[in-house]
């Protein structure tokens, strides 16, 4: 069976603390179901055309999160819009 992918455009945001990750909030009603420990799901993830695999995970604060490796980012950054394709890879 074919994995479900999934697109939607989000906003990105710097995520508090050490690291200063970037990441797209994955809205609720596109957020794939969470098949592993902690809440987290692989995926093969696109932004804006670059794709590459990683995975998505739960935040109780900011919900389901797609980290974006700099490399990936460009110009891009903080409050930037992106659209995105999410693809699980183990559904």
């Amino acid at each position: 069976m074919a994995a479900k992918k999934t697109t939607f455009r989000t906003t990105l945001f710097r995520y508090p603390g050490p690291g200063r990750w970037t990441f797209a909030r994955v809205p609720e009603d596109r957020a794939p179901p969470a098949t592993h420990a902690w809440g987290r799901t692989p995926v093969t993830a696109t932004v804006d055309g670059q794709s590459w695999d990683t995975s998505v995970w739960r935040d109780k604060e900011h919900g389901t999160l797609l980290p974006v490796p700099k490399r990936l980012l460009g110009g891009k950054g903080d409050s930037d819009v992106v659209s995105v394709e999410l693809r699980p890879r183990d559904a």
